[in-house]
């Protein structure tokens, strides 16, 4: 079933679990994020990127997402990962997406609050959900790189404000994790996360959660985090299992045969982080 973002993450804040949001290019990444919350009874976001909504065209992406939800017999929500452009988080809108992001953390203060509300009246008045950040993640995630020396941690008095003037439906905090593999080992700042937790009361999300090691997961959920993002842990997944099975298989041509194990490997992973996440048995 489709819901809002705030629907979903809402639940999650009052039970004290996150939900896992999952990038998605194509039918089979979709396909396993589905099969994984059916099976473990989690609520899940199907959530594209702007360089996703590129490859596959916001049409495709949209109807496949749209057709996975409606059928689903878990609640999800639809959406739209670090949103930059204007024009493309209107088309997110049309096109059904039930949340989106703005993500103006590039900005100053001022500014990134000014053009959060300016997305948010916008999304309200069809029942969006909206996500923005505060902070900058550092690492590459499609469109966006940001510099690891440029990388800022979320200010929690500014964290507050910026919730208050603005009123969005979710935060996305910048705590010591990057978008996409790791050069070392992360190293969560609990402590800011407990801060920003404590003045702060929309949801709060956690980006470049992929290499992340599951025991400073589960603590970051246990302190507040609702939303956690995945996407290189799936592509690596993916990959590795179409690497395998070309080796072990290097005259087949069928894709289907390429892309069922792909999304078999995609589905276990998946599992393995709603559990981790404390979603399971949640829908």
């Amino acid at each position: 079933m489709l819901v809002t973002g705030k629907e979903i993450l809402l639940d999650a804040q009052k039970n004290g679990y996150a939900v896992g949001a999952f990038n998605v290019n194509n039918m089979e990444i979709i396909q396993a994020i589905i099969e994984a919350a059916e099976e473990t009874k989690s609520p899940v976001i199907l959530q594209a990127s702007q360089g996703g909504i590129d490859y596959a065209g916001i049409e495709y992406v949209a109807a496949l997402a749209k057709t996975a939800a409606h059928n689903a017999s878990v609640p999800v929500a639809i959406h739209l990962d670090h949103g930059t452009d204007f024009d493309q988080i209107i088309s997110c809108i049309r096109n059904g997406f039930s949340s989106v992001m703005i993500d103006a953390s590039k900005y100053p203060l001022e500014e990134n609050i000014a053009v959060t509300k300016e997305i948010i009246k916008i999304a309200h008045a069809v029942e969006v959900s909206v996500e923005a950040e505060l902070g900058k993640i550092g690492g590459t995630e499609d469109h966006i790189t940001v510099e690891e020396k440029d990388a800022t941690f979320t200010d929690p008095q500014e964290a507050k404000d910026f919730v208050e003037r603005t009123g969005v439906d979710s935060l996305a905090i910048a705590v010591g994790t990057a978008h996409g593999v790791y050069k070392g080992i992360p190293k969560i700042d609990f402590d800011r996360i407990t801060e920003i937790r404590n003045i702060v009361d929309v949801p709060l999300v956690l980006h470049g959660s992929s290499g992340v090691d599951y025991d400073s997961l589960r603590k970051a959920v246990s302190l507040g985090i609702c939303k956690i993002n995945i996407d290189t842990d799936l592509r690596a997944s993916f990959t590795k299992a179409i690497h395998e099975f070309i080796e072990e298989n290097p005259t087949v041509i069928d894709p289907r045969k390429l892309l069922g194990p792909a999304r078999a490997a995609m589905k276990e992973v998946i599992k393995e982080k709603m559990e981790v996440f404390g979603s399971v048995g949640r829908a």
